[in-house]
Order: structure tokens, then C-alpha cells, then sequence
């Protein structure tokens, strides 16, 4: 059997899903600016309400954002903000901690410790891995830096 490079590209064309660029775009500048506006409001009436100072008044939020995530996952809401929203919901905080507690549920059958406790960080083991090593890494080019006299 040949190999026909037309027949496979027109083939691998049809089979291509064609996404809006722009319609993607603004639908997860749409759903990120609402997750933050939410999140700036939260702040904000906490600061004035409660009279809280600022920083504790973002850590609640921050509290309150990973809640919101955690429920909306938990009640299978969050996958469609996420399918609707795209890179919107996904990239926040609150898409960080959807990702964690997606495998938990979907693993919760298999019993706590083979089920949750292994498959919990199978989406969110990788960030955090590559996120701590990339700090590390970090730290030691600034530290290098001190020592030498640079910065």
C-alpha cells in the first residue's frame, strides 16, 4: 500500500477540528476576568466590611476562590466553565485547584489510599514538582548573585 501525502493531508484536515481563535479568546478573557473580578470584589468588601488589612483580606479570598473551585468540581460544574471558558478557568487559582480535586473525585471509588491518595496530584504533581525545582533554581542563580557581588 502507498503512502498518498494528498489524500493523508485532506484526510487530517477534515478530521481537524476548527476552533475560533477569536471567539476562544474572548470567552477566556471573559471567564478569567469574571473569576477575578470576583475575587478583587471579595478583597475589596472584606477590606471595607470587615475592616481587614489588605493582605489578609487576599488570603481569604484566595481561601475563598479555591473553595468556590473545589465545590463547583465537586458538583460537576466546574468541567463546563472550564469547556465553555477554555484557559480563562484553567489558569487561575481556581483552575489549579480544580485540577487537583478532579482525579480525587474520579479515583474516590478505588478507596482512599489507592484512589485518592495516589491519583490526587496526578495533574497537579508535575506544577508543583516543576514549580518548587524552578524556585530552587532560582534561588540559587540570586544567591550566586549576592555572594558574587552582582546583585
Amino acid at each position: 500500500m502507498e503512502f498518498n501525502k494528498k489524500s493523508y493531508g485532506e484526510y487530517v484536515k477534515k478530521m481537524t477540528p476548527v476552533n475560533p481563535l477569536g471567539k476562544d479568546m474572548w470567552k477566556a478573557f471573559l471567564v478569567g476576568g469574571v473569576i477575578c473580578a470576583l475575587g478583587q470584589i471579595s478583597t475589596m468588601w472584606m477590606m471595607d466590611l470587615w475592616e481587614i488589612e489588605r493582605e489578609t483580606a487576599q488570603t481569604w479570598t484566595q481561601l475563598e476562590l479555591i473553595l468556590a473551585s473545589i465545590l463547583l468540581t465537586g458538583w460537576n460544574l466546574y468541567p463546563g466553565i472550564v469547556k465553555w471558558g477554555g484557559a480563562g478557568a484553567l489558569v487561575p487559582i481556581t483552575g489549579f485547584a480544580n485540577s487537583v480535586v478532579s482525579p480525587a473525585i474520579e479515583y474516590k471509588a478505588e478507596g482512599h489510599v489507592f484512589g485518592i491518595g495516589v491519583k490526587i496530584f496526578t495533574i497537579a504533581g508535575p506544577v508543583i514538582l516543576y514549580g518548587v525545582f524552578t524556585s530552587w533554581v532560582l534561588g540559587m542563580v540570586y544567591w550566586l548573585g549576592r555572594m558574587s557581588g552582582i546583585g
